[in-house]
């Protein structure tokens, strides 16, 4: 189900939650369950169907992992912060972050989790902040977010670091610092580029450059990037 949600195969991914969903269930693992929801909500934002994906995440956030261990309540919270910010209430949005922060800091680091939880630590939780205020449009804190991100990301997570970079090019875009966003554009590497939600970014990206300042050197050299690596 998440690679087919990453791949922007949408269709594909909701038979697969059905059947993890009924799964997931009968296992009555709620580390599952959790996860499962988590996804159910990030496939539900990226088909506009924001209230099922508020839904989702409240589910995955009432699992009783959450209760238990203070990591998965702040991944839930992280997500939750972002369907908040994606639905214009900001007041709900950085209540909820400032929430997952502190659950974070709260967590035992050195208990034993499943390996699929590895992939959330201080940088993911800075990632899912990025997201936030990227919808918020404010894009200060976006940019701090996604540089805190870079810089904690492990060096292997390279899909991540191209999906922080085509966020902080959209957070100095909105700031109006056309020059230094297209070269963080630039700086996703085209492999990474052409793939799922990445390339979404980086079309919203292209689209909002266009709108704003489509005469430009920058524009224009951005445009021919983008022909290079298609």
């Amino acid at each position: 189900m998440w690679a087919a949600i990453d791949g922007r195969r949408l269709d594909v991914a909701q038979d697969h939650l059905n059947q993890a969903v009924t799964l997931s269930g009968l296992a009555g693992d709620s580390a599952v369950q959790f996860r499962v929801w988590g996804h159910a909500s990030a496939l539900y934002y990226q088909l506009g169907r924001h209230t099922d994906a508020m839904a989702a995440s409240e589910v995955s956030r009432a699992t009783a992992i959450t209760r238990r261990d203070p990591l998965f309540a702040s991944l839930a919270l992280a997500r939750l912060a972002v369907d908040h910010a994606d639905s214009g209430d900001a007041k709900a949005a950085l209540r909820t972050l400032d929430q997952a922060q502190e659950a974070f800091d709260r967590a035992d680091q050195s208990l034993r989790r499943p390996a699929w939880m590895r992939f959330f630590d201080q940088a993911e939780l800075d990632n899912l902040a990025t997201f936030a205020y990227l919808s918020l449009g404010q894009w200060v804190e976006a940019e701090h977010h996604a540089h805190r991100c870079l810089t904690r990301l492990r060096p292997d997570l390279e899909r991540n670091r191209a999906l922080t970079r085509a966020n902080l090019a959209l957070a100095q875009l909105g700031q109006g610092d056309i020059e230094p966003a297209v070269a963080t554009a630039q700086a996703v590497p085209a492999e990474m580029a052409r793939q799922g939600r990445v390339r979404k970014i980086l079309g919203d990206f292209t689209h909002r450059l266009n709108a704003m300042a489509s005469d430009t050197r920058e524009a224009h050299d951005w445009l021919d990037h983008r022909t290079a690596i298609a």
